[in-house]
């Protein structure tokens, strides 16, 4: 299990809510990265905590790994970045440092909620 907790939200995040998208990044990113990310805390980092069948909780909504890029892992225990889209549709190509999740609705986000993947 990792606990994380939402810090920081940027300003360009809203508009990635009709993509379903929702991008995660550590707390060391780069403004520029900030802009479009969920700035998030981790206090200790298990390995390889992304798999497909697991859950992904944000706030009061449970989510469903279906898929988990090759790369995912890595780069979310080296930079804590992530991409995570939530879609109905799990035929999807997916992008080597993101997860698919279902169901496809996007989550409330607020500052000081955690996120959990379990």
């Amino acid at each position: 299990m990792l606990k994380t907790k939402i810090i920081e939200i940027g300003p360009v995040v809203p508009e990635f809510k009709e993509e379903n998208l929702l991008i995660l990044f550590g707390s060391a990113a780069p403004p520029e990265l900030k802009e479009i990310s969920v700035v998030h805390e981790v206090k200790q980092q298990p390995e390889n905590v992304l798999v497909e069948g697991g859950t992904l909780e944000i706030g009061n909504k449970v989510y469903e790994i279906q898929k988990v890029g090759s790369l995912a892992n890595k780069n979310f225990e080296d930079l804590g970045h992530l991409s995570i889209y939530f879609k109905d549709d799990t035929s999807e190509e997916l992008l080597p440092g993101a997860i698919l999740v279902t169901p496809g609705e996007y989550p409330e986000l607020e500052i000081n909620d955690y996120i959990v993947f379990k």
